[in-house]
């Protein structure tokens, strides 16, 4: 999924999130579940992190400045991280007690029937635009299975998107669920406990996509098979002796810091040397463009050993 293609995605789910709370608040009121209310607050905390996500998309885009010289690509990182603490504790915290508090003072349920259309309409769209993201997703991980994707993914806009829609479409069926049998039941404590359910699953998904922000924050690798890749492709020039594993680190889903280990051939002259490090940082742009940045510590003689840095 290019960069673009993500930022459409959060776009269409931001204003998705904003219509489906309005009318989700609209039928809690009228018809006083608690279930609904919860759905209400849930797609309201989507649409707060929505928005959280494309405000960190735009910070991170912002240039290299001397304090921070290699530019502010992890604020995507920081702010998907307060999407997941959001969502854990006000649309999990606050569906959890809103549950507890309709257990404690219980209130009948009037008529349903716009429960059930809203939580149509939001199953709908929710269920379209989780189509819509998986399958762009499998189609940028073509040969990995979705749960190594959902691990291995460097863009925390699309993995939110996923985890947020997983979450919307639990969440609606917990609310039918909720609904239906406490008003066929006659029972408002299964709307309450339904509520309580719903606040669960938003923690519980919540704390997912922590875990998986967490790791790109304090500093993840590049993928292993793109670590192979180079190091295949810096092997084959012929100046090469050796390659030690490559050292990657992410600033941003497309922004990878490369360093890079070389033992040249000990007969080359020192301008060959450099000029065979052009070469090499050329082919290694041109076929990872992700890569801005690139390291490289040589060694050509016993004697000689030093280090190149040319960024983008």
């Amino acid at each position: 999924m290019s960069k673009g293609e993500s930022n459409i995605a959060i776009v269409g789910a931001f204003t998705a999130n904003l219509l489906i709370a309005v009318i989700k608040f609209i039928a809690a009121a009228i018809t006083g579940s608690s279930a609904m209310l919860s759905e209400g607050i849930h797609s309201l905390v989507d649409t707060g992190n929505t928005g959280l996500l494309l405000f960190g998309d735009y910070r991170s885009k912002k240039k290299p400045t001397p304090s921070h010289p290699f530019g502010y690509g992890r604020e995507l990182y920081f702010w998907s991280l307060v999407v997941a603490i959001s969502l854990f504790a006000i649309g999990g915290g606050m569906s959890i007690y809103e549950g507890i508090l309709h257990i404690q003072h219980p209130e009948k349920m009037e008529d349903p029937f716009w429960n059930y259309i809203v939580i149509a309409v939001a199953f709908v769209l929710s269920g379209g635009s989780l189509y819509v993201a998986v399958k762009k997703f499998l189609e940028d991980n073509p040969d990995k299975s979705f749960w190594r994707a959902i691990k291995e993914s460097k863009d925390p806009g699309t993995f939110s998107i996923l985890f947020e829609d997983t979450a919307d479409i639990l969440g609606l069926i917990v609310a039918f669920l909720g609904v239906y049998l406490g008003h066929t039941l006659n029972n408002p404590y299964i709307d309450g406990a339904a509520s309580i359910v719903i606040g669960l699953i938003l923690s519980s998904l919540s704390l997912m996509l922590a875990y998986e922000t967490k790791s790109l924050l304090i500093g993840e690798s590049a993928d292993e098979t793109l670590i192979n890749e180079i190091v295949l492709l810096v092997k084959e020039n012929p100046a090469v002796v050796n390659v030690r594993s490559p050292l990657t680190l992410h600033f941003g889903p497309k922004d990878i810091l490369l360093a890079l280990d070389i033992q040249f051939d000990e007969k080359l002259m020192m301008n060959e040397v450099a000029t065979y490090i052009d070469e090499i940082e050329h082919n290694v742009r041109a076929k990872f463009p992700e890569i801005k940045r690139i390291y490289i510590e040589i060694k050509s003689i016993t004697y000689f050993s030093t280090s190149t840095h040319k960024p983008v």
